[in-house]
């Protein structure tokens, strides 16, 4: 008997042992789990992190001076997405299903306005967004229409004259002028500061800051212009009206927009004009496509050059510099076309794809 006792006490005292590691495992295990497991406070930044990224304005631009003059008002408060790519110009974009996703994702979408973005109406319709606000940047700017430019001129065949209509009743490129771009400036200050009331110092002070810069580019440009006042310069298409009405000058072009082919006509009007202006360059841009002035150079013996509208660039065109790296290298070579001295470049890289030296190019129609 008593032996029978001593064995269940021994049993009990295994159990009771085996007990204890199993609860002691259970209790490690708990522990673990505990130590692993991140605070409220510690998991806190994280949390205001994704709440802030998620915070941050959405700001979707059309193209490059679009994007330029955005980037400058909104600086690191908003988020800035260009649509088309770099090296596309509004001209030639068609839109994918992605660029559907972007316009639904943003708050806001900058657009140069003037019709020159027909593809937006259906992207903004098929994106559903009904919080999206749109910036029409040519708002009360002074506009020159397309039919007093047109007129100008004979059109030739209807198709002809009609096809020049595509960039609607008045033409768009008000950003080549710096004084409407330093208006442009101004409504896209005011559309982000009604669409981010909080971030009105910011936008208002970028904005300041940028168009000081631009009334400077102006006073720079109307100096280095003057001596050259009534005279005309030749383009490759129709970007150029409020740039040569702002300097007093005139210009005539080769095609009403870049798709277009040039008719006998059209030659005929361009050569007459560099001869006019007894004229050393006559200036394509970089997004013509083939070598549409080769053979009337030729002809002329005169050179070729650029004037960029900057409707595509490199990745560097997306940046607010751009414009006035650009711009000042447009006013060099303008100066060249009519004689003048050529003065230093102000490329800053080789991305940016405006033509120093004259360069040969052809010419079709």
């Amino acid at each position: 008997m008593n032996e029978l006792k001593m064995e269940l006490r021994q049993k009990g005292g295994i159990a009771c042992r085996l007990s204890m590691v199993v609860f002691s495992a259970i209790a490690l295990s708990l522990g673990s789990c505990a130590t692993n497991t991140p605070s409220s406070s510690e998991s806190s930044p994280t949390n205001a992190a994704t709440v802030a990224a998620t915070d941050e304005l959405q700001v979707v631009t059309t193209f490059l001076p679009i994007t330029q003059f955005t980037k400058a008002v909104a600086g690191d408060r908003a988020e800035v997405t260009q649509l088309l790519p770099t090296n596309v110009g509004p001209h030639d974009f068609q839109a994918k299903p992605e660029d559907v996703q972007k316009i639904a994702k943003a708050d806001v979408l900058v657009e140069n306005g003037l019709g020159l973005e027909e593809f937006l109406d259906d992207l903004v319709k098929n994106a559903g967004n009904a919080n999206l606000k749109v910036i029409d940047s040519s708002k009360g700017i002074q506009t020159i229409t397309t039919e007093s430019i047109e007129g100008k001129h004979d059109h030739g065949t209807s198709e002809k004259a009609e096809a020049e209509h595509d960039h609607g009743e008045f033409n768009p490129h008000i950003w080549v002028d710096p004084k409407r771009a330093a208006q442009q400036v101004e409504n896209i200050r005011d559309g982000l500061i009604a669409a981010d009331p909080e971030g009105k110092e910011t936008y208002t002070a970028n904005a300041a800051a940028y168009i000081a810069k631009l009334q400077q580019l102006d006073q720079e440009f109307s100096q280095k212009l003057q001596p050259f006042a009534g005279k005309t310069f030749v383009t490759y298409h129709d970007f150029a009206p409020y740039f040569a009405q702002r300097y007093n000058l005139k210009v005539q072009f080769l095609v009403g927009i870049p798709e277009e082919n040039a008719s006998p006509d059209d030659v005929k009007r361009v050569m007459n004009a560099a001869k006019t202006s007894n004229l050393k360059t006559l200036l394509t841009e970089p997004q013509a496509v083939g070598n549409p002035f080769s053979a009337l150079a030729k002809d002329l013996n005169v050179q070729v050059g650029n004037f960029d509208p900057m409707e595509t660039a490199g990745a560097d065109g997306l940046q607010p510099e751009h414009y006035f790296t650009v711009m000042r290298q447009n006013v060099t070579n303008l100066t060249t076309a009519f004689g003048g001295q050529s003065t230093q470049s102000f490329l800053s890289t080789p991305s940016s794809r405006v033509a120093i030296v004259p360069q040969a190019v052809g010419f079709r129609f």
